[in-house]
């Protein structure tokens, strides 16, 4: 069964960074789709980024390009969100999702979610 536990959020001011882990079990990362999304209540879950496992390319949502960078480490399970600048709107629950199929994490269906990591940003 995979699961994914997010970590790395918390309280910062406008123009800090913070860094986002995503640790993924009973998965073989290299063979996953892996996406980072963020919610605040009221909206839908926002794409903000995506990485498949049969391109090096990776896909960013229009809010954060240029601020927010996501990698992988296979060796170690995980992915992360570099999150850099950040404004008062990045504000929400950041999680981390996958799935075999890289357009299921894309569409917000995705097979297998975290429970999400809260992220602050004051001003």
């Amino acid at each position: 069964q995979v699961h994914l536990v997010e970590s790395g959020g918390g309280v910062v001011q406008a123009g800090s960074s913070l860094r986002l882990s995503c640790a993924a079990s009973g998965l073989t990362l290299s063979a996953y789709a892996m996406g980072w999304f963020r919610q605040v209540p009221g909206k839908e879950r926002e794409f903000l980024a995506a990485v498949t496992w049969n391109t090096p390319t990776t896909y960013y949502g229009d809010s954060v390009k240029g601020r927010f960078t996501m990698s992988r480490d296979d060796a170690k399970n995980t992915v992360y969100l570099q999150m850099n600048n950040l404004q008062v709107e990045d504000t929400g629950i950041y999680y981390c999702a996958a799935d075999r199929n890289p357009k299921m994490v894309v569409t917000r269906r995705a097979g297998a979610w975290g429970p999400g990591t809260q992220v602050t940003v004051s001003s």
